[in-house]
């Protein structure tokens, strides 16, 4: 393929999605509102992810488009970081799709970012982007909008796919952060009543699963970027413990996690949620995850 356009590539994602294509393209365009100089093997665009602009001329010709911009939901839900985290998603997808339409050759497909949060709070049944059932709350309503935007645009000549990815885990940030700092802070066992179902993916698995869809022309829609099976936040918690050679943890209560989390600054929902999200689609197709068991994909980003 030629051309690959990262909308909001500079972050953890982004940056993750760059360095396992960057082989596999002539061209990477990075849109971002940062200033970076230009690699060998990047270009960085400057745009607002929110105007149209002369960034748009990228997108003509373009072969993949993702769009990975919004702002980190790894803070506290204030009024001002709410509407942050909502208009940086509906904002940046709903300029993409007028510049994909006004493309006189738009990206063959487009991959926009979404979340597995999406589903409702699920302890007894696994949610598939079939039978899933949607939950409420405002991170279910930022899911709902940041897809309206996404799938609203008429855009016939792209196909289109929404990432419900979950916690990714990496070495140099994501979602995991705030779990490896509760860990190291001594409060290292269940929060709540453990019970809760936690969906993961490693970030090999995640680029890697781009790569698959962006190769099968009949993957489109929602898919479900998670591992195969889901774990406990008791047993996500014990084995980041014992991965990170810490004995001793202190068992979180909801009204503990909630001090917590406002010393280092997120939302108890990141843990409290239940995430029980499987990856049919991908499996269907015939995905292979490279790590697909949880003590080996902790083993890779933890030590």
């Amino acid at each position: 393929m030629k051309k690959l356009v990262v909308a909001g590539g500079s972050g953890f994602l982004g940056n993750a999605i760059v360095d396992h294509f960057k082989t596999k393209f002539e061209d990477i365009v990075v849109l971002t509102r940062n200033t970076i100089e230009n690699t060998n093997t990047v270009r960085y665009v400057s745009w607002d992810a929110k105007t149209l602009g002369h960034w748009q001329c990228e997108l003509d010709g373009c072969d993949v488009l993702i769009n990975m911009a919004g702002r980190s939901v790894d803070c506290r839900y204030t009024a001002k970081n709410k509407h942050l985290i909502m208009d940086s998603r509906v904002d940046s997808t709903r300029v993409l799709n007028q510049a994909v339409a006004m493309a006189t050759d738009p990206p063959h497909i487009w991959l926009n970012s979404s979340t597995a949060t999406i589903y409702r709070h699920s302890l007894d049944m696994e949610m598939d982007e079939e039978q899933g059932e949607i939950g409420t709350g405002f991170s279910v309503s930022v899911a709902q909008a940041w897809e309206a935007a996404f799938f609203s645009g008429n855009t016939p000549k792209t196909r289109k796919v929404a990432l419900r990815t979950s916690i990714v885990m990496g070495k140099n940030g994501g979602a995991l952060t705030p779990i490896r700092t509760l860990a190291k802070m001594g409060l290292g066992r269940k929060q709540g009543n453990g019970k809760q179902k936690f969906s993961w993916i490693h970030v090999d698995d995640f680029v890697r699963s781009i790569e698959f869809i962006i190769t099968n022309s009949d993957l489109h829609g929602p898919i479900n970027i998670v591992a195969p099976k889901p774990t406990t936040n008791t047993k996500l918690m014990e084995t980041v413990r014992n991965t990170m050679g810490i004995s001793l943890g202190l068992p979180s209560p909801k009204w503990l996690l909630a001090i917590g989390a406002r010393i280092i600054r997120t939302e108890p929902e990141l843990v409290l949620k239940s995430r029980n999200v499987v990856p049919k689609k991908l499996l269907t197709a015939g995905f292979d995850f490279k790590y697909g068991d949880l003590d080996h994909a902790l083993k890779s980003v933890l030590v």
